[in-house]
């Protein structure tokens, strides 16, 4: 072996331990980067040269180290369980979220609530029954009435204005998964080139990762390996993304919670359902849905409307049966349309309107206030709009607290898979440390070499042959 082959292995050694020291300041420069996965390099033994020709030594040495590659520590186990927790957690945060929105405008139980203001609107027809025909107790009455009719027709609107911003939200979903999906397929063919040409593409598959859990907490999409160093995208076995192609969604159907047409996040280039089922758009398309099929919303509204219905049938039903101070009979109380919940209104405009006893002939007087005493009792019977309101909000309520605890155990879950995968992934700057005394040792270790094989070549080449002279 030539005395010059040393200076090459011990190039190669100086090479490595360079190149690891780059490894390290990349680690420790990105310790505090979100998303940033660790790298090692590795290297290996370069084996000796083959000895050949008559005269060839019998043993060698080797020819120094190998840089092979500088390794990501990434997980795909872990990764694919952070994704998946991801969607499960997205899913259910978006409806919790939604449904303590819901629940908080209520304001149940308390002095704000709904059902103070029908406690209140029965004891003004207690007051009525006290007082029939006082314009003081009828103007009570009304007030009550109107007030009652006011707080439910703005928690339907609250509701419409909820069911709206979800759809509004539910477009900015799409529009972030459509860039997403685009970002995916142009890292795809970045990442292919870079490895084709032997470069590292470390950091561009750590970018790749972060839009991947991106997607799937959106959408619950799933993500395969590919050729070339490629992963592609699928919601519900279908590609959203496929090496270096994207396809993008698209919302359709209703656009206000009167819609009959119901909204669907579909394809752009075909018709129908994605079949996206888990992540934070089908979190929100469940809350969008109609009452019919059970959506959140919608059904929250028509609970509205079944309380305003309640209230107007149940009192119109009695106070046709009665007459007012001057006669009259067969006279509603409430005027109700379509939407019942914002149609809801007090007929009457004072005492003169307000049907507070039977008819005279019925033996009673002409002041008799039996029948706005039996009104004002309507609330303890079934049926009765304080019944129906009782009923939905706490239906609502345990609705809420199960989704509230299954978006706990799901975050509980994804926030255990990511530290998991932090565990694995992320730079431990005492281990970093350690690394680079040892690189660095290598490295002077190597030019001591290098320096010593530099001396015995001077003395080969310069100082051979002058002994003695």
């Amino acid at each position: 072996m030539s005395t010059f082959s040393g200076l090459n292995t011990a190039y190669t050694g100086l090479s490595a331990a360079r190149k690891g020291l780059d490894v390290v300041g990349q680690n420790v420069a990105n310790a505090n980067v979100t998303g940033y996965t660790r790298q090692r390099l590795n290297t290996s033994a370069a084996a000796p040269l083959a000895p050949v020709g008559p005269f060839a030594a019998g043993t060698g040495v080797g020819q120094g180290v190998s840089v092979d590659s500088v390794a990501r520590l990434g997980s795909l186990q872990l990764d694919t369980r952070v994704r998946s927790t991801a969607a499960a957690a997205g899913y259910s945060a978006v409806r919790a979220n939604a449904l303590l929105e819901l629940e908080d405008s209520f304001n149940e139980p308390g002095t704000k609530g709904l059902s103070a203001s029908l406690q209140s609107l029965s004891a003004a027809w207690q007051g009525v029954a006290n007082k029939p025909g006082d314009n003081s107790a009828a103007a009570v009455l009304l007030n009550a009435a109107t007030a009652v009719a006011a707080q439910i027709g703005a928690g339907y609107n609250g509701v419409a204005e909820q069911w709206t911003s979800t759809r509004s939200g539910l477009n900015d979903m799409v529009t972030e998964v459509n860039a997403g999906a685009a970002l995916l397929a142009n890292l795809n063919g970045t990442i292919r080139s870079t490895l084709a040409s032997g470069g590292s593409a470390n950091e561009l598959v750590d970018q790749r990762n972060a839009v991947a859990t991106t997607l799937s907490a959106l959408t619950g999409a799933t993500v395969r390996e590919s050729s070339g160093g490629m992963v592609d995208v699928l919601i519900d076995g279908n590609a959203l993304v496929s090496g270096t192609s994207a396809r993008s969604l698209t919302v359709s159907g209703g656009r206000s919670m009167t819609d009959a047409a119901e909204t669907v996040v579909a394809w752009t280039d075909r018709p129908g359902s994605a079949g996206i089922r888990k992540g934070e758009i089908a979190g929100a398309v469940s809350l969008l849905t109609p009452a019919a099929k059970g959506g959140t919303l919608a059904t929250a509204a028509a609970s509205y409307n079944d309380v305003a219905s309640a209230l107007a049938g149940t009192v119109n039903e009695l106070h046709r049966q009665g007459a007012t101070t001057t006669g009259a009979t067969n006279r509603d109380f409430f005027a109700v349309g379509s939407p019942a919940a914002t149609t809801l209104k007090a007929l009457p405009t004072d005492a003169s309107g307000i049907a507070a006893g039977f008819p005279t002939a019925a033996g009673k007087g002409s002041l008799d206030g039996s029948l706005a005493d039996q009104i004002s009792q309507l609330g303890s019977k079934p049926g009765s709009a304080d019944s129906v309101w009782s009923t939905f909000v706490t239906a609502t309520a345990s609705l809420s607290r199960a989704e509230l605890q299954q978006a706990t155990l799901a975050d509980v879950a994804a926030s255990s898979a990511v530290d998991q995968q932090l565990s694995n992934a992320s730079v431990d700057l005492d281990e970093e440390n350690v690394n680079l005394l040892m690189y660095q040792q290598a490295y002077q270790g190597a030019a001591r070499v290098m320096t010593a094989i530099d001396e015995m070549l001077d003395t080969l080449i310069n100082r051979t042959g002058i002994v003695g002279r």
